[in-house]
């Protein structure tokens, strides 16, 4: 089966048939290729998105090029689930000068979000974003300080998270 076709045949919910399509599609030469272009297509964002983020944990990295191209499909991201994977992703992914500025609409539309697990790894999201790129410092502090007194208690635990490991 294709890896377009278990996307397609996918049910949206099903961990244990994810992790079947990794290890069936992972030794594929274009697999992260066909990975990011699936992202670019609505309806396999999610499942593509989930293979990119498990790939990354498995310690498998992305060239700057796939980096890029992940990063500049992110205005196309529609689900929250998909948003969130992908914000689940920046810690494996540096981000290229080129490509700060497209990470910050993203991680400020993120912040926007009803669903208080992608609000928390967009905090993750700008703490990545200011450790990288400086001039991000003082803003993502800010909204890193103004979350800890506004922010659902689950969002707090994320942001805490977040500060323990920049004083590392």
């Amino acid at each position: 089966m294709s890896l377009q076709q278990a996307l397609t045949e996918w049910d949206d919910k099903s961990a244990a048939d994810m992790r079947t399509v990794y290890s069936r599609h992972l030794d594929d030469d274009s697999f992260t290729a066909a990975l990011i272009e699936h992202i670019a297509h609505e309806p396999w964002q999610k499942g593509a998105t989930w293979l990119l983020k498990r790939h990354l944990e498995e310690g498998n990295k992305l060239t700057p090029q796939e980096i890029e191209a992940v990063y500049h499909l992110m205005p196309q991201l529609v689900h929250w689930e998909t948003r969130l994977h992908i914000l689940q992703c920046i810690p494996f992914m540096p981000i290229a000068a080129a490509e700060a500025e497209i990470v910050y609409v993203f991680l400020q539309e993120s912040l926007r979000d009803k669903v208080k697990f992608v609000r928390a790894w967009a905090y993750g999201g700008f703490f990545e974003l200011a450790a990288q790129h400086p001039v991000y410092a003082a803003e993502a502090q800010q909204l890193l300080d103004k979350a800890l007194t506004e922010e659902a208690a689950s969002v707090k635990a994320r942001i805490r998270q977040i500060m323990r490991k920049g004083r590392k």
